[in-house]
């Protein structure tokens, strides 16, 4: 063997060590993204498990409320459907989307749903009610932390497929960019609120 065919050799095992750290790197982030997507789902399983009850104790108060009730069940139906899905494919961009868009109708729909409550008095006083909205709110607390561990996750997976030289070997094996779990407001809703007289 001549010696440049030694050189090839043993540029070709560095190439070859190196694609198998970045590949192994990338799978131990992408495992962890998906592990953080696991505690959010629990708490969002905790949020969709809450809502039926916090609506059925309402619903004894605000009978002529029924879209409100109606647009909350429909929107914790679409989110829970939205959530099985980025379950089972926490990596895929458009299931994340889907589920934070999805988040989004419900968070709105909730919403309304407590200032149609703030406006019947015996509804504010019922114990049932005071407690599901406490562990409601616990609840979206936890999401929130939940949510920004899934973001970290998800930005050391994004930085590390994209930095060159890792990103011509993401690309090859298919890692691709995921997507963060943004807040569940819209731009509109994030405005502060103006209060006029």
């Amino acid at each position: 063997m001549q010696p440049t065919d030694w050189i090839w050799i043993a540029a070709a095992a560095v190439a070859a060590l190196y694609a198998i750290t970045v590949y192994n790197h990338l799978v131990r982030l992408r495992n962890a993204m998906s592990n953080a997507f696991a505690q959010i789902d629990v708490q969002l399983k905790r949020r969709y498990d809450l809502v039926p009850n916090l609506v059925e104790v309402a619903r004894k108060y605000l009978q002529h409320e029924r879209e409100t009730l109606e647009a909350v069940i429909a929107a914790r139906n679409q989110a829970r459907s939205a959530a099985t899905q980025a379950r089972a494919h926490p990596e895929q961009a458009a299931a994340v989307l889907a589920l934070g868009s999805a988040e989004g109708v419900l968070g709105g729909a909730l919403g309304r749903l407590m200032m149609v409550a703030e406006a019947y008095p015996e509804l504010k006083a019922d114990q049932t009610m005071r407690e599901l909205s406490e562990e409601l709110q616990s609840t979206e607390n936890r999401i929130g932390f939940a949510r920004q561990a899934y973001n970290d996750a998800v930005l050391s997976f994004n930085d590390r497929a994209g930095q060159f030289p890792a990103n011509l070997v993401a690309r090859v094996l298919g890692f691709a960019q995921a997507a963060m779990l943004e807040s569940t407001e819209s731009p509109e809703e994030r405005k502060a609120v103006r209060v006029q007289f």
